[in-house]
């Protein structure tokens, strides 16, 4: 089961897309955890998830991120801010999935 993890500034809007990204991976019978929390829990998560998504607010943290997550062979990718704007959990989704292959 791949782990994925929105990375955000409060976790209002990132908590809504998490359910909707749920959702989706339920509709199409695909097995994965997918969780918020705020960006400074970050090296706490680190060993648990495979991938990190961070909110188009907290993109500027990427470069850092991903140097840190990179020593673990993981990745922080930026979610498409048109996608997290209209709550796109299912194109959210399949890309987090993608990045993974």
């Amino acid at each position: 089961m791949k782990k994925i993890l929105l990375l955000c500034a409060a976790g209002m809007s990132t908590s809504l897309l998490v359910t909707k990204m749920k959702n989706s991976a339920k509709e199409k019978g695909i097995k994965v955890e997918i969780e918020a929390c705020p960006v400074e829990k970050f090296t706490d998560k680190l060993p648990i998830y495979d991938i990190f998504l961070l909110g188009p607010q907290v993109r500027f943290k990427q470069d850092e991120l991903n140097l840190i997550a990179k020593e673990h062979n993981k990745r922080v990718e930026v979610i498409n801010m048109m996608d997290y704007g209209t709550m796109n959990g299912k194109k959210v989704l399949e890309d987090a999935l993608n990045h993974l292959k």
